[in-house]
């Protein structure tokens, strides 16, 4: 009997190393890696770069505050400043922190303007952004916010995709749009670009800010650094996390300028937030994300993954649905019960996935994915699909 909350359906797997691609069980045996800890290990497992980054600053300092200067903060926050539309950040240690920061960050702009009754944000359905009262609110799926109260007040909810829905909330006391470019949780919905652009312009008429949860899609998984870049748009606030510490605890709120002004001291804080470790380690998986060439590379690996779902759909359309996403966070609606899919690649096949929202399969490889691992992934979700049709025309036993 476990000691740990019951909040998780954990499996009985445990993993005791990695290496690239690839994990390896408390038996020895290996899987391939297309979960990627929930799109956290963007480089993989064991990457020399960010091994080296943390033993190096764990013989420094582990822990100060934030009322000291930490100078690995300094250097990262000015490097996501230069390769952004950014002009400041505030560093968290995940990513609902930085939406929750991100949200305070817009309200408190107007309030400072003397504007305090403009504090409403439309969100949109699907959407995912933390488990906190305040991002599962803002999120507005009812099965996260059952049991926990009354919401947390401030959020309205309109469908993806749809800029008149968006009209139609817009009030005097809105004060932000929060949208994922991608959906990754509510089922790999990926957001055109004239839709978000439709969003932007919708900001700009009404002196509203326009905020991105970049958490699962942003640092590098769709091709570019940021998800937004594909649209040509400029947002105001984004959230990012995951990616941007390589599997250690890090999240960031970027804003611009005039919008993080009224962020004064006691507005927010964090205790560990952009602490010593987890920046160094950040700064080095910048140092590869930012390589020239390596977004190019991802980019690639992106369409090439995109060409081979494209096949495996044309062979299995008993099978797949739909094909969702964009770049290296993929979805495959599927016909049968995904979570039933995952465990059967997991233990069947040796590659881990993942399920989304509207029973999508969910593919988030490590970044330096190549293209020899999309295949024996292709062939890995394949075979699961064969198997599944050999036990439907099986006789069941007795019959």
């Amino acid at each position: 009997m476990s000691a740990l909350y019951g909040t998780y359906a954990r499996s009985d797997l445990a993993f005791e190393r990695g290496e690239g691609m690839r994990l390896y069980d408390q038996h020895g045996r290996d899987y391939l890696d297309f979960h990627s800890g929930v799109a956290v290990n963007a480089l993989g497992h064991g990457d020399p770069h960010l091994v080296g980054a943390l033993k190096a600053a764990a013989d420094k300092v582990w822990h100060t505050a934030n009322t000291f200067t930490i100078p690995e903060q300094e250097r990262l926050g000015q490097r996501l400043v230069d390769a952004t539309f950014a002009d400041s950040v505030f560093f968290t240690n995940s990513g609902a922190e930085a939406l929750e920061c991100a949200i305070k960050t817009a309200r408190h702009y107007f309030w400072a303007k003397g504007q305090q009754d403009r504090y409403e944000v439309i969100a949109f359905t699907g959407s995912f952004h933390g488990r906190t009262l305040g991002t599962i609110a803002a999120g507005g799926n009812p099965d996260y916010l059952q049991g926990f109260g009354p919401a947390t007040p401030g959020f309205k909810h309109a469908k993806p995709g749809d800029l008149d829905s968006v009209k139609a909330l817009i009030s005097p006391q809105t004060c932000a749009i929060l949208i994922e470019p991608v959906q990754g949780e509510g089922g790999v919905t990926a957001m055109s670009n004239e839709f978000m652009q439709g969003l932007r312009a919708l900001c700009d008429e009404h002196d509203m800010l326009l905020i991105l949860d970049e958490v699962q899609c942003g640092f590098g998984r769709t091709g570019r650094f940021f998800a937004y870049e594909w649209s040509g748009i400029t947002p105001d606030i984004v959230a990012v996390a995951k990616a941007i510490g390589g599997g250690f605890p890090l999240g960031a709120c970027l804003a611009k300028g005039d919008v993080a002004a009224s962020m004064v001291p006691g507005t927010h804080g964090s205790t560990y937030g952009g602490n010593p470790l987890a920046t160094a380690v950040g700064n080095a998986v910048l140092d590869r994300v930012l390589a020239p060439g390596f977004l190019d590379q991802v980019n690639a690996m992106g369409q090439k993954l995109a060409w081979n779902l494209q096949q495996l759909a044309q062979k299995y359309p008993d099978h797949v649905l739909e094909l969702r996403g964009k770049g290296l966070l993929s979805g495959i609606k599927i016909a049968t019960p995904v979570r039933d899919m995952v465990t059967r690649l997991r233990d069947d096949h040796q590659i881990l996935t993942m399920s989304a929202g509207d029973n999508v399969l969910r593919l988030l490889p490590p970044l330096i994915v190549s293209e020899a691992d999309i295949e024996e992934a292709m062939a890995k979700i394949a075979a699961a699909f064969d198997a599944i049709d050999a036990e439907a025309a099986t006789p069941a036993a007795g019959s």
